[in-house]
């Protein structure tokens, strides 16, 4: 039997006139009234005016673009491409919101419950997942609902949901938009990496320390999966350092300098440091340059992504380049169905290697 708007008040233990009112928007509630009544609503799955939504949904002119940080320039470049694709110019004439989730499960789920309420035509989620499973099961709770009213999802810069390897959108046909998986666009973050690693332990480093991204982020594990299997070709034996010789935090610059100071600890000798972006590798600079090391004299660094600003560092920074801007208008032109579907569901963008003046043979002895 469907969820009923006085079943979310008996649990919230409100009226139904509250849920209504919560649930419009216009009309002021206290902020512990509005909380209980969100709870419910998650707790009883329940979903908007289900018909009216879906047909809303269908001429919605509304598209959300969810992003962990809006001030990070791999954010920023996904989003602009992402609304590029809805300027009436292009043949979209719908109006992109972002939202800034600042890298909180929790507000992403927030997010996605607004914008089925608001009865987005589309909604794109940008950036790496976290690894947890209640939030994987309430994020395809949340995208399942969006999808049965009519909006279509689109994952771009982070793997398919679990549920993906299911019958929705194996024969590259089905969205989200008529029931089916997501459809997904990914970045080929292992490959990179590994190509990134190759080419260090080609230039003759072994002692290669790397400051990775945040543990729970699926962006951070698939790069450390590259990194160590390109380790694991050139010598297995290098391997047993690798744990040792990463230390993990946020995607910032002060990640970057505080992870490898940490590093110079756990080995004075390192000869290369891999970052888990370009943002982190600034950090990486400054704090090997704040040691009185040299870069790439004493100490190789290498980011990923190939922001902006890399060419331009001092030196300039080798990098994994990923076509930010190109897979953003991908995504938004999915988003609005003027694209077919990728095979399976799923294209993965290629990464390619970017050798500039950051990295260098080590010195010997």
């Amino acid at each position: 039997m469907a969820v009923t708007l006085a079943d979310v008040a008996a649990r919230a233990g409100v009226s139904a006139a509250t849920v209504s009112r919560v649930l419009s928007g216009n009309y002021p509630v206290a902020g512990a009234t509005r909380s209980r009544v969100l709870r419910a609503v998650e707790e009883l799955e329940y979903v908007v005016n289900g018909p009216a939504s879906s047909l809303a949904a269908a001429t919605s002119d509304l598209v959300g673009v969810l992003v962990n940080d809006i001030a990070d320039p791999f954010f920023g470049i996904i989003a602009s491409a992402v609304q590029s694709e809805m300027e009436p110019e292009k043949g979209g004439g719908k109006l992109a919101v972002v939202c800034n989730t600042g890298g909180s499960p929790e507000r992403e789920l927030t997010y996605l419950t607004l914008l089925q309420r608001q009865r987005a035509a589309a909604v794109v989620l940008t950036g790496s997942a976290v690894e947890d499973p209640a939030h994987t099961e309430a994020l395809a709770t949340r995208l399942r609902r969006l999808a049965a009213a009519g909006t279509r999802v689109v994952l771009c810069g982070r793997p398919p949901l679990p549920e993906a390897d299911g019958d929705g959108g194996r024969d590259g046909q089905r969205g989200a938009a008529d029931g089916g998986a997501p459809l997904t666009v990914a970045f080929d973050n292992r490959g990179g990496a590994r190509r990134l690693t190759g080419h260090l332990l080609a230039l003759g480093h072994r002692r290669i320390g790397y400051v990775a991204g945040p543990a729970e982020r699926t962006t951070t594990r698939h790069r450390l999966e590259g990194h160590r299997a390109a380790l694991a070709d050139h010598d297995r034996a290098l391997l047993a350092e690798a744990e040792r010789l990463t230390v993990h935090g946020a995607y910032d610059r002060s990640s970057g300098y505080d992870g490898t100071l940490e590093l110079l600890r756990r080995e004075p000798g390192l000869t290369a440091v891999l970052a888990a972006n370009d943002t982190v590798a600034l950090g990486v600079c400054a704090a090997l340059r704040e040691a009185g090391l040299s870069i790439p004299g004493d100490v190789s660094v290498a980011g990923f992504d190939d922001l902006p600003f890399s060419a331009d560092a001092s030196p300039a920074l080798t990098t994994v380049r990923i076509p930010l801007h190109g897979a953003g208008a991908r995504a938004g032109r999915l988003a609005l169905g003027r694209d077919s579907a990728p095979p399976g569901g799923v294209a993965t963008v290629r990464t390619e290697l970017m050798v500039r003046a950051s990295t260098a043979a080590p010195r010997s002895g």
